[in-house]
């Protein structure tokens, strides 16, 4: 439970912080931070999912959560170098 938690935290978090680079202008930054939204929220996704036991599903979700996770470094290398 205390996982949902902490997803749902982070999660959030991550949110108002793109919605916030989005209202000043920066839209590089809002980008990675949404790119960030969706590894975190399909990584808990997957950890749902092989909960239920949809094992499928669950490999599915892991595989989009690392195709985020990679793509937030890829944005995050564009941004700073």
């Amino acid at each position: 439970m205390n996982r949902n938690w902490l997803f749902g935290l982070l999660i959030v978090a991550v949110s108002i912080t793109s919605l916030v680079f989005i209202i000043i202008g920066n839209l590089n930054m809002a980008v990675l931070f949404m790119t960030a939204i969706f590894a975190l929220s399909n990584g808990h996704r997957a950890i749902s999912f092989k909960e239920k036991g949809f094992v499928r599903e669950a490999k599915w979700m892991k595989g989009m959560s690392i195709v985020f996770a990679i793509l937030f470094f890829v944005v995050l290398g564009l941004n700073f170098f």
